[in-house]
């Protein structure tokens, strides 16, 4: 196989999993509640939401690297493709 299609085929893996992560979070935050629990009588309450941010605390380092990851296979596409550029116009040397 040649460089591109392995380069596309990396980057749009790196894509889909970093998109099924956001939407994984957004599901699991979807619950989430923005309140303080005072009352003793709300502790299960209490302990369903901090299950929630147990679970997205683990994810967030996760899709943080996957974030990078898209960001730098990015910049390898774009910087394979404005070579091709400089290449074809005869800046530089192939």
């Amino acid at each position: 196989m040649t460089f591109v299609p392995v380069m596309w085929t990396v980057w749009c893996t790196l894509v889909v999993v970093m998109a099924g992560l956001h939407i994984y979070r957004s599901s699991l935050t979807r619950d989430e509640e923005d309140q303080i629990f005072l009352d003793d009588s709300f502790e299960h309450e209490k302990v369903a939401q901090e299950a929630i941010v147990a679970k997205v605390s683990k994810v967030e380092p996760i899709l943080r690297v996957a974030q990078w990851l898209v960001a730098g296979m990015t910049v390898i596409v774009l910087a394979y493709y404005v070579r091709d550029i400089l290449v074809h116009l005869n800046v530089i040397g192939s």
